[in-house]
């Protein structure tokens, strides 16, 4: 019988937030963060390698990093790695990899997942993840994973959810229709959802229907729609590159919770609670490490003096004295030392173009 779950790993961006210890040309996803042996992108492809074959995993990224794809996971055939002519954001990412997938095998159920996320309990994650797939062999219903929150997070997105109504099942693994979703929220407004109850963390991990998928791109994302519906007949062909080449540049730069998780009524969240973290800044990591008893994290041959909540990266080879910082970054990688505020992600983007402008792209 067909097995009819994929699974679409997202592995494109550039981690400009974890700058300058992910490149450019080598972004966050490709390193080993935990020292373990195995980059984001390993652990996720061997977290999704347990629950549906191989052969129905995609990683998707941009071409410039085919070759890193192709080290990594060498056990992957040539199909398997979708290339991204440009960077359009993740609704053209998701187009391309369901369009590919739906012409495969119309009856498939796609789990779209970032390359760069931390799970600790993989048990209870699998949980979660076969609830939402059972909730979404209909076809119709768009399903993300949401996330018991812990604290009042700025830096995640919210989900809320329809408390009893609509719930498609209520208790541990609940399926409960979306009513509102909010990015990236000031403190104080986060501090009241987490009070009220029925908010959780956006995840950013999708399960849907191929069908459901394309109907609702059709609905609010009409004109992306018909450029992947007519880059279809080329997909799984040599022609494949030429004709996502031509819809990637008429595609609009959007993302699929802007453009169609918003906008849809057939959304419905899955709550989860599985140790979970989306690595997206040097904060996040910060919050996820060993930390001493002034909650400092250290992964660097240093010494501290009258220092507080404060992460330092850097080489071994290197001696790293530090002394009177709270709440600090200081990351020696490569040609780049930074030291700044750790909890400001905007600053790490605007550091990352003043570097591409004045310094050159060798620091980036």
């Amino acid at each position: 019988m067909k097995n009819n779950n994929y699974v679409v790993i997202m592995a494109g961006g550039i981690g400009s937030r974890f700058w300058p210890y992910s490149r450019t040309s080598k972004p966050k996803q490709f390193l080993d963060i935990f020292k373990t042996g195995h980059s984001l992108l390993q652990m996720t492809f061997d977290r999704f390698a347990k629950l549906v074959p191989k052969d129905n995993i995609y990683i998707i990224t941009h071409l410039d990093y085919e070759a890193l794809v192709e080290a990594q996971l060498p056990q992957l055939k040539k199909n398997q790695i979708l290339l991204e002519p440009l960077r359009r954001n993740t609704a053209p990412c998701i187009a391309f990899a369901c369009y590919k997938i739906a012409k495969i095998n119309e009856k498939a159920v796609v789990t779209v997942a970032p390359s760069d996320h931390l799970i600790t309990d993989d048990a209870a994650f699998k949980t979660t993840w076969k609830t939402a797939v059972a909730a979404a062999e209909d076809h119709i219903k768009l399903i993300t994973i949401g996330l018991t929150p812990h604290s009042p997070e700025t830096g995640y997105g919210y989900i809320q959810f329809l408390e009893g109504k609509g719930a498609v099942k209520e208790g541990k693994g609940a399926v409960k229709k979306v009513k509102t979703f909010t990015e990236k929220p000031e403190k104080a407004l986060a501090e009241k959802f987490i009070e009220s109850g029925d908010f959780v963390w956006n995840s950013g991990i999708f399960v849907w229907g191929v069908n459901a998928i394309k109907s609702a791109m059709a609905e609010s994302l009409p004109e992306m729609a018909d450029l992947f519906e007519e880059a279809t007949p080329a997909l799984n062909t040599k022609n494949e590159a030429d004709a996502i080449q031509t819809a990637y540049a008429q595609s609009n730069n959007i993302s699929i919770d802007y453009g169609i998780m918003e906008h849809s009524s057939q959304v419905y969240v899955v709550l989860g609670d599985f140790g979970w973290s989306d690595l997206g800044s040097w904060s996040a990591l910060h919050e996820i490490s060993d930390k001493d008893i002034y909650e400092n994290a250290v992964q660097a041959n240093a010494l501290l003096y009258d220092t507080k909540n404060t992460l330092v990266q850097g080489p071994k080879d290197k001696l790293i004295i530090v002394q009177g910082l709270t709440d600090y970054l200081v990351a020696e990688c490569d040609n780049v030392l930074l030291i700044c505020k750790k909890n400001n992600e905007q600053k790490f983007r605007d550091f990352v173009a003043d570097v591409k402008e004045s310094k050159g792209k060798e620091f980036l």
